[in-house]
């Protein structure tokens, strides 16, 4: 029996998808891994952008298309961020996940993640975002009870 939890909201604009973002990461503790779930475009980096932001890190975000992966530095941990986009297989970056699950010095942010979900735990944080208008979204979170305590207070 499935007993995970949905929570739903919408964004109007980027500024507003980061304010939604920031407020999720400030309350990360370490050991997380949330997954991002979109079209090409739908706004996974922006997100990411106002995670990091939340957990007090002033690095620049920017997508990791390209570079498949990159990390960012924050007070009580370090967000690495994965894209999966132009993989077919994860191979040794599927290790690397593996590796940093359950760290309490990393959260794991991984777009694309079907090419490594049999590496993600159960116990994940799925944001699903819909692109609903040029700057609009739908945005969606699925998580296990345990993990509550990262959308409290926004619903």
């Amino acid at each position: 029996m499935n007993t995970d939890i949905t929570w739903q909201t919408k964004s109007t604009s980027t500024e507003q998808t980061e304010q939604l973002a920031a407020a999720l990461g400030s309350k990360l503790r370490g050991g997380e891994v949330i997954e991002l779930v979109s079209d090409l475009g739908g706004g996974k980096t922006t997100f990411t952008r106002g995670l990091v932001r939340g957990v007090g890190s002033t690095d620049r975000v920017a997508s990791p298309t390209f570079t498949i992966s990159r990390e960012y530095t924050a007070p009580k941990f370090t967000i690495a961020h994965f894209d999966f986009y132009r993989l077919g297989e994860a191979g040794i970056v599927g290790e690397e996940i593996r590796e940093i699950i359950g760290d309490p010095t990393y959260v794991a942010v991984v777009e694309w993640g079907d090419v490594v979900h049999d590496v993600l735990p159960k116990e994940r944080l799925t944001i699903h975002i819909h692109q609903t208008g040029e700057h609009e979204r739908n945005i969606i979170y699925t998580y296990p009870p345990e993990l509550g305590y990262l959308v409290e207070k926004q619903s």
